[in-house]
């Protein structure tokens, strides 16, 4: 894949104040792409990583935004920010989450059973994993049908993850988010826009890592960087044949050529 392949493309990261949406907005910057940014509430944070878009760039590659994915004027204002900063959107990479933390601190070693979990959180969970992702989809769909192209990228979780005991409501939203992936693309087949999930492979160090996790056992989780080449190969016209799979970025082998290195990275979505 080369840089001309994916050059002056534009794309939205939600959750990008952090973690994996911080490394993907850094990665889709890098390369070229125009990127519009957003977070729910960390306006010093995504603002942090269009700085340091910048001084990388030299030039201003990032709009930073305040957005809540759960709120759908939100979704559709991000959408329109795209459009009119950058004339287009080509990208939606559906990365915003809330994890198990907001259940427990201690979530990774005193599991909570699922009649345990408030309510409000259950909700807040489903909505911001669930609802988010459709509702961005949702208006920025009809940007890409009319230029017939167009990626849609759900960052996903190991299998493992979504069975965990104690992993309510986590662990099912994920679960529900690649079926999203699949449905979605069979519902945009043929018209140029692929639907795919990307996770990490592993453990990795983002805000998701409660306070109580060991200096060392943080040494040993992954890089969020990791999901950078995959993603990139992804949003390439390379990956114009794959819809409705997911690429585990682990598995990525890089050196080689794209197709080869997907190739050995995908697993069917789903369970």
């Amino acid at each position: 894949m080369t840089t001309s392949q994916i050059l002056n493309r534009v794309a939205i990261v939600t959750g990008a104040g952090r973690g994996l949406g911080r490394a993907m907005v850094l990665g889709l910057a890098q390369a070229g792409i125009h990127v519009v940014a957003t977070a729910a509430r960390e306006r010093t944070e995504i603002e942090a990583v269009a700085e340091e878009v910048r001084q990388r760039c030299r030039e201003s590659r990032v709009l930073p935004l305040v957005a809540d994915v759960t709120q759908e004027d939100d979704c559709a204002e991000v959408v329109d920010a795209a459009v009119k900063r950058f004339g287009r959107l080509d990208i939606l990479v559906n990365n915003a989450a809330r994890g198990m933390k907001y259940v427990s601190n201690e979530f990774l070693t005193e599991p909570t059973r699922f009649w345990e979990v408030a309510p409000e959180t259950w909700r807040m969970v489903i909505d911001t994993n669930v609802n988010g992702p459709f509702m961005m989809a949702r208006h920025a769909v009809p940007m890409m049908l009319k230029a017939g192209w167009g990626r849609i990228v759900n960052v996903s979780v190991s299998q493992g993850t979504m069975r965990r005991r104690g992993f309510s409501p986590y662990g099912p939203s994920k679960a529900a988010l690649e079926s999203e992936t699949i449905i979605w693309a069979q519902d945009l087949d043929g018209t140029g826009i692929t639907v795919n999930a990307l996770l990490p492979g592993g453990a990795t160090l983002t805000g998701m890592v409660p306070q109580t996790v060991s200096e060392t056992a943080k040494s040993a989780m992954l890089d969020p960087s990791i999901m950078v080449p995959p993603l990139l190969w992804l949003v390439s016209p390379e990956a114009d044949w794959m819809t409705g799979r997911r690429l585990v970025a682990t598995k990525w082998q890089a050196g080689g050529d794209g197709k080869s290195a997907a190739e050995a990275a995908i697993e069917q979505a789903g369970w």
